[in-house]
């Protein structure tokens, strides 16, 4: 009441001053005002100050676990009987976020997938809802068995990924653990490992630093702790039509010496992309269509062998550069999609190092060669006999409804 009292006084004597005076004295009342009221909700500098500091510091922590940022676990029992393939009738999922290592109770089953920038685009939110609730759908392990799902991602991603996935999540009939790895530090430690390879393989001339997060799986074996032997990458823009589960048996099929399962490319690509290498040898196989051909590889859904990988001798010298070098002088090649430019090339040479995934894991639909040069051979790279598992809406192709 003191101060309006005093305001009260000073707006009396506005009428005997000049203008410039009132313009004065109304620039101190509100200095005053401005002090009372942030009196009261108790700010001042120093504390302000002091939280920016605290969340400076936390934004710029450096865990023991470079790639760990945060964890979340699904901790909804399973039923007594029935094999543990659903949740008890009437629990909730429930979220608890904190950092260590795997436990190793469970038999785990990974899965990664990136997850950068999708705050900025909702054509990727609504693939990332589309992906996350088939595969619940059609979800189902045992118990005794866990999903364990890595997410990279950048920070302002993994916010909006943690609220979505606990959306998408709710109806989930398995326990499932959820990793989200700071794509800044894994592209720290890819960048030395992949730096020479980038330039065959990135769109634009130079090797650039923020390009090595393309080529995580062809390092993994590098990046993720030993302890982690096998893994499947997957692409966001993913519908499953049966359950994951049964993704990962594949991995029993694989021939010694494969490092990696993976399906063929299923439009021309690389019979563009190699145009140079077939002009000069009209009788090879390079870039033809199946089931004689050699199409080249796909990357939107990769079963990695990551033990495989750290033993074989053969795909650790093709990592080095003067072999990367070496092939891409060999087969004329320049491409622009990352990983799977390097799988398919390396793929010509050796393509012991591969299981060839049936064509329905990873059943594409993109049809863009079909417009662009190539409509006379297009089905015969586009055509998939079989059932489809997981179809990949790539190029923002749409994808079926169930």
């Amino acid at each position: 009441m003191g101060f309006l009292r005093l305001l009260a006084k000073i707006m009396g004597r506005v009428s005997t001053f000049r203008s410039y005076q009132f313009v004065l004295l109304l620039a101190a009342t509100l200095a005053v005002v401005a002090f009372y009221y942030f009196g009261s909700e108790r700010h001042s500098f120093s504390s302000t100050t002091k939280r920016i500091k605290q969340t400076q510091a936390n934004s710029n922590r450096n865990d023991a676990d470079l790639t760990l940022d945060t964890r979340i676990a699904h901790l909804a029992e399973s039923e007594e009987q029935g094999g543990g393939e659903r949740a008890a009738e009437g629990e909730s999922n429930v979220f608890v976020s904190r950092r260590g290592d795997l436990k190793t109770g469970d038999q785990q089953y990974h899965a990664l997938m990136m997850f950068t920038k999708v705050d900025r685009s909702r054509s990727l939110q609504d693939k990332f809802r589309v992906a996350m609730l088939s595969m619940v759908k059609h979800g189902r392990f045992f118990e005794g068995e866990v999903l364990v799902l890595h997410f990279v991602s950048d920070q302002a991603s993994q916010e909006l990924g943690e609220r979505m996935l606990q959306e998408f999540l709710q109806d989930a009939s398995f326990k499932y653990e959820i990793f989200f790895h700071d794509v800044v530090e894994l592209t720290h430690e890819l960048f030395p490992i992949v730096e020479a390879m980038q330039k065959h393989f990135s769109a634009g001339s130079g090797a650039y630093y923020s390009d090595s997060i393309f080529f995580l799986s062809v390092a993994m074996h590098h990046i993720m702790p030993e302890s982690l032997t096998r893994i499947v990458q997957l692409d966001l823009d993913l519908k499953y039509r049966t359950n994951i589960r049964d993704l990962f048996q594949e991995f029993d099929k694989f021939p010694p010496g494969a490092v990696m399962g993976i399906t063929r490319e299923m439009q021309p690509v690389y019979r563009h992309t190699f145009w140079q290498y077939r002009k000069e040898n009209p009788n090879t196989r390079v870039g033809e269509p199946p089931p004689d051909g050699l199409p080249g590889f796909n990357s939107g859904v990769m079963l990695l062998d990551l033990s495989a990988m750290r033993a074989s001798a053969l795909y650790n010298q093709l990592l080095k550069p003067n072999n990367v070098a070496k092939l891409a002088e060999q087969y004329r090649f320049r491409g622009h999609l990352g990983d799977q430019d390097f799988f398919t090339m390396i793929g010509m040479e050796h393509p012991e190092l591969f299981y060839s995934l049936a064509c329905g894991w990873n059943r594409q639909l993109c049809t863009w060669w079909r417009d662009h040069g190539y409509g006379d051979v297009f089905q015969l790279y586009y055509r998939c006999d079989g059932p489809v598992y997981i179809y990949h809406g790539n190029c923002n192709s749409p994808i079926p409804d169930d």
